[in-house]
């Protein structure tokens, strides 16, 4: 009876082992997947900052045109004045995170934005699966600059020019239009006077900045 219980015992003893092996090598893959997934949440943070980063900087360089052209101020204020220029503060700001900056799209259309991808410098890192220790993580984001203005025609009345007006510009009707910039917030809300441009606010303020769906 002894040398039986002592043969179960010997055959029991193998498939121990392979159970413990095998919850070993699951505990291993779970512990790959989590390394894997915390890399790419990071490659998404650096993604994310990048984009915001291109956004801004681009947002930032705008400035009013010296002179009143209605078509120009509106296209201006949809977010159309959008180029490539500000991929380097994207870059930047992915080599800030650890990462680097793969691509960058600006686009005008339907609105100002730019889309970044970026990889991070370090693999997922050694673990069960081979793959995870030359594989890098990957992500992208998509930054929107948002006009929160619009310009349209002042259609409050105005006083008549005087009669004996002798500056010369009466017959420049576009001069004679008032036009102002109706805003989200009613407080950035201004009147806009083609000969006195000086008195514009910081183009900065009637933009916004941020994350949208890819």
């Amino acid at each position: 009876m002894k040398a039986r219980q002592t043969h179960e015992a010997g055959q029991a003893f193998p498939i121990y082992i392979m159970v413990v092996a095998g919850l070993l090598f699951l505990a291993f893959a779970y512990f790959a997947v989590g390394q894997a997934s915390m890399k790419k949440n990071e490659a998404q943070t650096a993604a994310d900052a990048a984009a915001l980063a291109a956004a801004q900087d681009a947002r930032d360089e705008w400035s009013w045109p010296g002179a009143f052209d209605l078509r120009a101020w509106d296209d201006l204020l949809s977010g159309r004045d959008i180029d490539a220029g500000s991929c380097s503060a994207g870059g930047w700001l992915a080599s800030q995170n650890d990462a680097r900056q793969v691509s960058c799209d600006p686009e005008f259309w339907p609105e100002a934005s730019y889309t970044v991808t970026v990889e991070t410098n370090k693999t997922v890192g050694s673990s069960v699966i081979a793959s995870t220790k030359t594989k890098k993580a990957e992500a992208t984001a998509r930054a929107v600059i948002e006009p929160r203005c619009r310009i349209e025609e002042d259609t409050r009345p105005t006083p008549s020019p005087p009669a004996d007006d002798d500056d010369g510009d009466t017959d420049e009707s576009e001069e004679q239009k008032a036009y102002k910039a109706v805003c989200d917030d009613e407080d950035l809300d201004f009147d806009i006077d083609p000969k006195n441009l000086n008195l514009l606010p910081d183009l900065a303020d009637l933009f916004s900045v941020h994350l949208a769906d890819k």
